[in-house]
């Protein structure tokens, strides 16, 4: 049996790949942004129960019962150190590792642009995303700016800050959504999660930039929550022909806050049967010490290539996607 070892991305999309990263690299140097690289490993992971993480085992010197490492799911945590420490604005381009994420448009190992700009809200870095996207990919210069509770109610009619779960779930067993009518989720975030990703998102930024913004506090992530009737999530997530390309915060500075999100995090963990992840006590130490007030984003290097070449599949951008037997 012959052992398929050839790339499958083609030459063509390799070289475009490279264009790509040059002209990221070309727009952050003319903007004064600093091009910085953090380790890939690290002792604490992201607690996020939506994302699981990839773990490795450390064995020799220093070490002697071992050490569990995470591979970076972002490198968010050590770039905000760094932001900490006085770095001023920084980029990133970077490999990055989800478990349990393989599919048309997931890779367990991807691509990442992250940047972090101290003095901008979310607001102001949505200018910036734009810049750049403008760059690379110019057919896709006209933009829109959603809100959260917009989108819900112009495609759905539920005002989603308010609407019950009894209301999402009819909502989704109606609109035809496969697996609705048996399907129980415990909080409302689930539902309006089921919702958007299934009939929401298809529609966004065919033709152009489409940015998601002021979700529901309870989904603030890592971002600042602006008080209010509902608070909200200062965060936004671009996307382009019904894809999510990027997901930037104003970002949460307040250390206290931060170690509370992440207990929060691991008491739903281990509701849903899930692992504890050991919270980053070296990021709540930078963000005691104190984090500028600054807004970061994180941007999909492997789904822009998929945007500006026209392909529906990851694995046809990727040089050696992960196939499983």
């Amino acid at each position: 049996m012959q052992v398929p070892w050839h790339p499958a991305a083609s030459l063509e999309m390799l070289r475009l790949r490279a264009g790509l990263l040059a002209g990221i690299r070309r727009f952050f140097a003319e903007s004064g942004v600093l091009e910085v690289e953090t380790p890939v490993c690290a002792r604490s992971g992201t607690t996020d129960p939506a994302i699981e993480s990839l773990l490795t085992r450390y064995t020799g010197p220093g070490a002697p019962d071992g050490l569990t490492l995470y591979l970076q799911t972002s490198p968010e945590f050590p770039m905000k150190r760094l932001l900490a420490a006085g770095s001023g604005p920084i980029y990133q381009i970077c490999r990055v590792f989800r478990d349990g994420e393989l599919g048309r448009r997931h890779n367990p190992e991807f691509t990442l642009l992250e940047w972090y700009r101290p003095g901008f809200d979310h607001m102001a870095l949505m200018n910036e995303v734009t810049a750049l996207v403008g760059c690379l990919l110019p057919d896709y210069r006209p933009e829109e700016h959603l809100s959260y509770r917009e989108v819900f109610e112009g495609f759905l009619h539920i005002d989603p800050h308010t609407a019950s779960i009894p209301t999402l779930r009819r909502c989704a067993r109606e609109r035809g959504i496969v697996g609705a009518e048996d399907l129980e989720l415990e909080r409302r975030d689930g539902w309006l999660d089921l919702l958007l990703s299934h009939l929401i998102e298809p529609q966004l930024g065919r033709g152009r930039l489409t940015y998601l913004y002021d979700y529901p506090a309870s989904q603030a992530a890592l971002s600042r929550i602006r008080p209010g009737d509902p608070p909200l999530a200062e965060r936004f997530e671009l996307y382009l022909e019904g894809m999510e390309i990027a997901n930037g915060f104003h970002e949460l500075s307040d250390a206290n806050e931060q170690r509370q999100r992440f207990e929060a995090d691991n008491a739903s963990r281990r509701a849903r049967g899930q692992a504890a992840v050991e919270m980053d006590r070296q990021l709540l130490a930078a963000l005691e010490a104190g984090l500028p007030d600054c807004a970061g984003v994180a941007l999909g290097i492997d789904r822009l290539l998929m945007v500006l070449t026209g392909q529906a599949d990851i694995r046809q951008v990727l040089a050696f996607p992960c196939t499983p037997d």
